[in-house]
Protein backbone atom coordinates (compact mmCIF):
# COMPACT_ATOMS: atom_id res chain seq x y z
CA UNK A 1 0.00 0.00 0.00
CA UNK A 2 3.35 2.59 0.95
CA UNK A 3 4.81 1.69 -2.75
CA UNK A 4 1.33 2.82 -4.71
CA UNK A 5 0.58 5.87 -2.22
CA UNK A 6 4.16 6.76 -2.79
CA UNK A 7 3.86 6.39 -6.33
CA UNK A 8 0.25 8.49 -7.25
CA UNK A 9 1.58 11.32 -4.66
CA UNK A 10 4.32 11.79 -7.14
CA UNK A 11 2.76 11.18 -10.15
CA UNK A 12 0.06 13.76 -9.21
CA UNK A 13 3.02 15.87 -8.58
CA UNK A 14 4.96 15.06 -11.89
CA UNK A 15 1.35 15.30 -14.40
CA UNK A 16 0.36 18.58 -12.06
CA UNK A 17 3.92 20.54 -11.63
CA UNK A 18 3.50 22.78 -14.72
CA UNK A 19 6.37 25.14 -14.58
CA UNK A 20 9.09 23.20 -13.16
CA UNK A 21 10.79 22.38 -10.01
CA UNK A 22 10.28 25.11 -8.10
CA UNK A 23 6.09 25.34 -9.12
CA UNK A 24 6.28 21.57 -7.60
CA UNK A 25 7.11 22.15 -4.46
CA UNK A 26 4.10 23.12 -3.38
CA UNK A 27 2.47 20.19 -4.73
CA UNK A 28 5.34 18.06 -3.02
CA UNK A 29 4.25 19.55 0.74
CA UNK A 30 1.02 18.97 0.17
CA UNK A 31 1.39 15.41 -0.54
CA UNK A 32 3.96 14.58 1.61
CA UNK A 33 2.90 16.71 4.95
CA UNK A 34 -0.88 17.32 4.47
CA UNK A 35 -2.32 14.31 2.66
CA UNK A 36 -0.07 11.39 3.88
CA UNK A 37 2.29 13.02 6.91
CA UNK A 38 5.29 11.32 6.28
CA UNK A 39 6.82 14.30 7.73
CA UNK A 40 6.24 17.53 9.75
CA UNK A 41 6.03 21.17 8.29
CA UNK A 42 9.90 21.90 9.87
CA UNK A 43 10.75 18.48 8.55
CA UNK A 44 10.01 19.09 4.77
CA UNK A 45 11.04 22.86 5.78
CA UNK A 46 14.32 21.34 6.13
CA UNK A 47 14.67 18.92 4.03
CA UNK A 48 13.81 21.73 1.09
CA UNK A 49 16.57 23.82 2.34
CA UNK A 50 18.90 20.92 2.34
CA UNK A 51 17.86 20.31 -1.31
CA UNK A 52 18.02 23.63 -2.50
CA UNK A 53 21.95 23.26 -1.74
CA UNK A 54 22.78 20.39 -3.95
CA UNK A 55 22.62 20.19 -7.98
CA UNK A 56 20.43 18.99 -10.04
CA UNK A 57 16.79 19.42 -9.98
CA UNK A 58 14.07 20.04 -6.95
CA UNK A 59 11.42 17.99 -7.71
CA UNK A 60 13.80 14.65 -8.03
CA UNK A 61 15.58 15.54 -5.15
CA UNK A 62 12.56 15.62 -2.91
CA UNK A 63 11.36 12.69 -4.49
CA UNK A 64 14.27 10.56 -3.76
CA UNK A 65 14.48 11.57 -0.35
CA UNK A 66 10.80 10.84 0.68
CA UNK A 67 10.88 7.95 -1.18
CA UNK A 68 13.93 6.60 0.54
CA UNK A 69 12.53 7.74 3.78
CA UNK A 70 9.16 5.79 3.59
CA UNK A 71 10.28 3.00 2.35
CA UNK A 72 13.66 2.64 1.07
CA UNK A 73 15.53 2.46 -1.93
CA UNK A 74 12.56 0.85 -3.71
CA UNK A 75 10.42 4.08 -2.51
CA UNK A 76 13.12 6.27 -3.91
CA UNK A 77 12.94 3.99 -6.91
CA UNK A 78 9.43 4.15 -7.02
CA UNK A 79 8.68 7.88 -6.23
CA UNK A 80 11.40 8.85 -8.89
CA UNK A 81 9.67 6.92 -11.22
CA UNK A 82 6.48 8.88 -11.04
CA UNK A 83 7.59 11.87 -10.97
CA UNK A 84 10.39 11.83 -13.83
CA UNK A 85 7.78 9.45 -16.23
CA UNK A 86 5.05 12.21 -16.90
CA UNK A 87 7.27 14.55 -17.71
CA UNK A 88 9.08 12.88 -19.86
CA UNK A 89 6.07 11.30 -21.68
CA UNK A 90 4.23 14.66 -21.72
CA UNK A 91 7.55 16.21 -23.22
CA UNK A 92 7.50 14.05 -26.10
CA UNK A 93 3.90 14.08 -27.09
CA UNK A 94 3.88 17.91 -25.93
CA UNK A 95 6.76 18.98 -27.75
CA UNK A 96 5.80 16.98 -30.90
CA UNK A 97 2.18 18.50 -30.81
CA UNK A 98 2.48 22.24 -30.05
CA UNK A 99 5.55 22.67 -31.75
CA UNK A 100 3.35 22.73 -34.99
CA UNK A 101 0.97 24.61 -32.88
CA UNK A 102 3.16 27.45 -31.30
CA UNK A 103 1.43 30.49 -33.55
CA UNK A 104 -1.37 29.87 -32.39
CA UNK A 105 -3.32 32.29 -29.79
CA UNK A 106 -4.37 29.78 -27.77
CA UNK A 107 -1.47 27.86 -27.19
CA UNK A 108 0.52 31.38 -26.26
CA UNK A 109 -2.27 32.36 -24.04
CA UNK A 110 -2.20 28.51 -22.34
CA UNK A 111 1.19 29.06 -21.75
CA UNK A 112 1.36 32.60 -20.54
CA UNK A 113 -1.97 31.68 -18.25
CA UNK A 114 -0.34 29.39 -16.02
CA UNK A 115 2.91 32.12 -14.97
CA UNK A 116 0.22 33.76 -12.75
CA UNK A 117 -0.53 30.64 -10.70
CA UNK A 118 3.00 29.27 -10.71
CA UNK A 119 3.48 32.96 -8.89
CA UNK A 120 1.04 32.52 -6.04
CA UNK A 121 1.49 28.88 -5.70
CA UNK A 122 5.81 29.94 -4.96
CA UNK A 123 4.05 33.32 -2.70
CA UNK A 124 2.33 31.02 -0.69
CA UNK A 125 5.13 29.02 -0.19
CA UNK A 126 7.41 31.38 0.62
CA UNK A 127 5.09 32.95 2.97
CA UNK A 128 5.09 29.86 4.95
CA UNK A 129 9.12 30.03 5.34
CA UNK A 130 9.23 33.65 5.98
CA UNK A 131 6.37 32.51 9.27
CA UNK A 132 8.55 29.32 10.23
CA UNK A 133 11.82 31.37 9.98
CA UNK A 134 9.91 34.15 12.08
CA UNK A 135 9.25 31.44 15.26
CA UNK A 136 13.14 30.62 14.74
CA UNK A 137 14.60 33.83 14.45
CA UNK A 138 11.98 37.06 14.94
CA UNK A 139 11.52 39.35 12.88
CA UNK A 140 14.03 41.74 12.76
CA UNK A 141 16.38 38.97 11.58
CA UNK A 142 14.00 37.36 8.69
CA UNK A 143 13.68 40.53 7.72
CA UNK A 144 17.44 41.75 7.39
CA UNK A 145 17.71 38.12 5.85
CA UNK A 146 15.27 38.65 3.37
CA UNK A 147 16.74 42.33 2.81
CA UNK A 148 20.65 41.35 2.09
CA UNK A 149 19.71 38.41 0.06
CA UNK A 150 17.56 40.30 -1.89
CA UNK A 151 20.15 43.29 -2.35
CA UNK A 152 22.69 40.54 -2.66
CA UNK A 153 20.93 38.45 -5.60
CA UNK A 154 19.40 40.94 -7.36
CA UNK A 155 21.73 43.94 -7.41
CA UNK A 156 25.39 43.01 -6.30
CA UNK A 157 24.24 39.65 -8.81
CA UNK A 158 25.69 37.08 -6.62
CA UNK A 159 24.51 33.91 -7.01
CA UNK A 160 22.27 32.74 -5.07
CA UNK A 161 24.37 29.25 -4.76
CA UNK A 162 27.24 31.50 -2.79
CA UNK A 163 24.36 32.89 -0.13
CA UNK A 164 22.26 30.15 0.34
CA UNK A 165 27.00 28.49 0.95
CA UNK A 166 27.87 31.59 2.95
CA UNK A 167 24.50 31.12 4.94
CA UNK A 168 24.96 27.54 5.78
CA UNK A 169 28.63 28.00 6.39
CA UNK A 170 28.44 30.56 8.90
CA UNK A 171 25.35 28.56 10.39
CA UNK A 172 27.82 25.56 11.15
CA UNK A 173 30.55 27.59 12.61
CA UNK A 174 29.16 30.30 14.48
CA UNK A 175 29.88 30.16 18.42
CA UNK A 176 26.75 28.90 20.11
CA UNK A 177 25.31 30.59 23.38
CA UNK A 178 26.41 28.95 26.63
CA UNK A 179 24.23 26.38 28.39
CA UNK A 180 22.48 27.23 31.21
CA UNK A 181 23.50 25.51 34.72
CA UNK A 182 22.01 22.27 34.95
CA UNK A 183 21.15 21.70 30.50
CA UNK A 184 22.97 19.20 29.12
CA UNK A 185 25.55 19.51 26.26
Amino acid sequence: MTHKHLFFAFLRVGLLGYGGGPAAIPLVQKEVVENYKWMTDDEFSDMLAMGNTLPGPIATKLAGYVGYRVSGIPGMLNALAASVLPTVILMILLLATLSSFRDLGWVQGMTRGVIPVVAVLLGVLTWGFIEKSNKDLGWLKVTLLIVASVLLIQLAGVHPAIVIAALIIFVLTKPTGRKKEGEEA
